[in-house]
């Protein structure tokens, strides 16, 4: 199993912190966001990783350098114009002949990578999308209405949803639908798929998840054992 990190982003949430370093080398406690996710894989069995770099990424090779310190062998990419959420992938054609993970740089979690790929070789679709529930408080009076007539009214509700976590299980067959040297998000190829009756799946964790690109995640992060935790939804070796 291959693993392609996506680093190339310039981190705008959480400026000016990026301003002088790439999001995913943001310090969780005494360790960067991006080594807590290398241990993370490795644990899972994974050695092979890519990393796709655009901005600041010269520290970012600076520091992981080609992985050995961590039993792994990481292989980097460069963009010399931002690709978007995974337009960085046709940069890696040839080296993704196989079953692989995709990943954002700025994620932390315990999902179980075993139980996540054996669902997706289970349905047999060439992508499918880890999601977790996630809370949205709203500021505002929501009202329901039928025609002109209100027919219920929420004040300032939380509102749940089923979000993708930035990690995804994808077979080669992926690949054709993203086009070389111009910007595409992973939404854009969701919608591709979609047009084309691919099928997309899914596989929902509802352990830990946190999006280190948000301010309140990135906190939260901080108030965690990253050395002591044993994960409870640890993944055995794939």
């Amino acid at each position: 199993m291959k693993a392609v990190i996506q680093s190339g982003g310039r981190g705008t949430r959480l400026r000016p912190y990026t301003s002088v370093l790439p999001k995913p080398l943001m310090p969780i406690g005494a360790r960067p966001v991006l080594e807590l996710l290398l241990h993370w894989l490795r644990r899972s069995g994974i050695e092979e990783i890519y990393i796709t770099t655009g901005y600041l990424g010269h520290l970012i090779r600076s520091f992981c350098g080609n992985g050995e310190q961590w039993g792994i062998n990481i292989i980097y990419t460069q963009e010399i114009e931002p690709l978007g959420t995974v337009g960085a992938l046709s940069l890696l054609r040839e080296k993704l002949d196989t079953t692989f993970l995709v990943l954002n740089g700025d994620i932390l979690t315990d999902l179980n990578l075993s139980a996540f790929t054996g669902s997706h070789r289970r349905h047999g679709g060439p992508l499918t999308i880890a999601t977790t529930a996630r809370p949205t408080k709203l500021d505002f009076g929501v009202i329901d209405e039928v025609g002109d007539v209100v027919v219920q009214f929420r004040e300032k509700p939380t509102l749940v949803n089923h979000v993708s976590m930035g990690i995804y299980c994808m077979e080669p067959d992926v690949l054709p639908f993203i086009p070389n040297g111009t910007p595409f998000g992973f939404d854009d190829l969701v919608l591709c798929m979609m047009q084309k009756n691919v099928p997309v799946h899914t596989f929902r964790h509802s352990g830990l998840w946190l999006d280190i690109g948000r301010v309140d995640d990135f906190h939260k992060a901080q108030e965690i054992d990253w050395d002591g935790q044993v994960p409870s939804h640890q993944a055995a070796a794939i």
